[in-house]
């Protein structure tokens, strides 16, 4: 398409809002766009519409069908409406739970969206305030109800919103679900199909008796009680960045038993401004600045971060010379199989059909974790609704443990079907008191995992490519790796290729050819090394960018040689990088 044709669609489609039964703040906010000189923030905001990717519909805020606004909210909750009620003939009462986070017209879609739900003859739970994502995936299995939405856009800059759809079983919607409901709103052609009067008697108010409901369920995935009690003024610096967190997180904590938890408190001030960082990330060092300033401060024990909406966490630990450094996703993940298994079999609870779950791309030290345990190990795609759909699939035959992905999240219990920076933030007090108990630092206690399973170093790298042009761009790059895969990288010969577009593993030696056993294909590449290396490509399913994740081995004796192995595989990373251009 040129851009002549790219545009005249793009000013038919905007037109369509100027003539249509939209708000006047809306009707000028486009009219505005159609009469700048320059057309890239039209096109920009309508070339195409929201799409769920693996975080559900994800945008800028603004006018436009490619915006994250009231009408593009109000189609996505009429259409999951016209599904659910196709898909619920028999009940009588459907019902949705409706959470939101901190951040700037959240309460607004949420409100909207509950107008619509109920308009259309559902029953809505609508949290009195904003709650953490875990809660409300807890209150849809909670309260019996067959699906429910989150507005959030989780650790995303503040410009931008987004809108989770969950199922009946608290997880984020799957095929073939996610695709019907994207069916449904398509179908949705003209504003005046979405129903905005809602019905007042269908909408409860909810808060405090979910929110104990929930904090009780967390205390019961507790492991070491004693622990904790032993270590109860353990000093823990926690921010919930201006989220949700702050909701229930430290409540967590104290419910544990824990007696010292230190506030940052500039951070918690609830702001979808997020006006003490850039970006409301816990992967951002940034981020844990002001967090970790008052660790230095405190002389703490451990720093703890959960993004905006809590289903991820952060952490920072001191190191063996007292500095404080930032604990990766991996490494947390890694920390909180390590504890669980150890524990679980401890405690004689292991009876030989339990199993943990990770993505694609996650570290492949907690599949040795598991396997040296005996305890099984799923691979799944990236984002938790995958995680969740290994723990349907097992409901009532296999026990899950825990499952977690790179991207600092992880749910170590069954009762919510997402991850959980709730009962993460708690158990993981729980392994720093236990840690503690026996000796250790959770520094020391990431050092020993190493020292048992082998050292290992991950790099994340993102490359942004906005807009139409940067999609098209992202695209042809995954095009031409499938066409001229490497032969080696950073020196060392590409044994294994994993392609989960085609569902194909190939021995490049051999030339061996194997069906990969997954649900569905996905715009993966994945590359093994005969060093150990692994080498993930995808395009993000929420943000314009493509990401490369680098995983390399290395070799740890004792404790005194981690910076040595640390700096070994950061030299290898560099040269990984190095051989894929990036």
């Amino acid at each position: 398409m040129d851009n002549s044709t790219l545009l005249n669609e793009v000013i038919a489609r905007a037109q369509v809002w100027l003539d249509g039964n939209y708000n006047e703040e809306t009707k000028a906010e486009v009219k505005r766009m159609m009469d700048a000189e320059d057309k890239t923030e039209l096109i920009e905001s309508f070339y195409r519409d929201l799409e769920f990717g693996t975080g559900g519909l994800r945008g800028i805020m603004g006018a436009g069908t490619n915006r994250m606004n009231i009408y593009t909210v109000g189609s996505a909750t009429q259409g999951l409406s016209n599904y659910l009620l196709s898909q619920f003939p028999d009940i009588p009462q459907i019902s949705v739970v409706i959470g939101h986070d901190c951040r700037n017209n959240s309460r607004l879609f949420a409100e909207i969206s509950a107008n619509i739900f109920s308009a259309n003859g559902i029953k809505v739970y609508l949290f009195d305030s904003l709650r953490p994502t875990p809660e409300a995936s807890f209150a849809i299995r909670h309260l019996g109800c067959q699906s429910g939405i989150i507005l959030t856009a989780s650790h995303n800059p503040k410009e931008y919103n987004g809108y989770k759809a969950y199922w009946n079983d608290g997880a984020q919607m799957i095929a073939p679900h996610d695709e019907n409901v994207i069916t449904e709103v398509l179908k949705i052609k003209n504003v005046d199909d979405i129903k905005f009067n809602g019905n007042p008697e269908l909408i409860e108010i909810i808060g405090e008796e979910i929110d104990k409901a929930f904090i009780d369920a967390v205390k019961t995935i507790s492991l070491s009680p004693e622990a904790i009690e032993r270590n109860k003024n353990l000093k823990i610096v926690y921010t919930p960045i201006h989220g949700t967190g702050v909701k229930l997180i430290p409540r967590a904590l104290k419910e544990y038993g824990f007696t010292n938890i230190i506030e940052v408190p500039e951070q918690y001030v609830v702001s979808g401004d997020f006006p003490t960082v850039v970006s409301p990330n816990p992967e951002e060092p940034a981020a844990l600045d002001l967090a970790v300033k008052k660790a230095i401060e405190k002389d703490a024990d451990i720093v703890m971060a959960s993004d905006p909406d809590a289903d991820r966490m952060g952490i920072a630990v001191k190191n063996d010379k007292g500095e404080w450094i930032l604990v990766n996703g991996n490494q947390t993940a890694m920390m909180f199989v390590y504890y669980l298994i150890r524990r679980w079999k401890e405690l004689g609870k292991i009876t030989g059909k339990e199993y943990i779950v990770k993505t694609i791309v996650t570290t492949e030290i907690i599949k040795q974790i598991a396997e040296r345990n005996d305890i099984e190990c799923y691979d799944c795609y990236t984002g938790f609704k995958w995680i969740a759909a290994v723990m349907r699939e097992n409901e009532g035959i296999k026990q899950y443990i825990g499952g977690g992905e790179e991207s600092y999240g992880f749910l170590p219990e069954t009762f919510v079907r997402d991850k959980d920076a709730v009962s993460s933030c708690a158990l993981m007090a729980e392994i720093t008191a236990w840690a503690k108990d026996n000796g250790k630092t959770l520094f020391e206690l990431l050092q020993d995992i190493y020292l048992e399973f082998g050292y290992g170093k991950e790099k994340g790298i993102s490359v942004v490519r906005k807009g139409k042009s940067g999609a098209e761009e992202i695209a042809q790059m995954m095009s031409d790796f499938r066409a001229n895969p490497p032969k080696e990288i950073a020196g060392s010969k590409v044994s294994v290729i994993k392609d989960y577009k085609t569902l194909k593993q190939t021995n490049v030696t051999s030339g061996e050819t194997i069906n990969l056993d997954m649900p569905t294909t996905s715009n993966v590449l994945q590359y093994f090394t005969e060093d150990g290396t692994k080498i993930s490509v995808r395009p993000s399913g929420t943000e314009p960018k493509i990401k490369f994740y680098i995983e390399v081995r290395g070799k740890m004796k004792s404790r005194k040689e981690y910076d040595a192995a640390d700096a070994a595989a950061n030299a290898k990373v560099e040269a990984v990088r190095a051989s894929l251009g990036v």
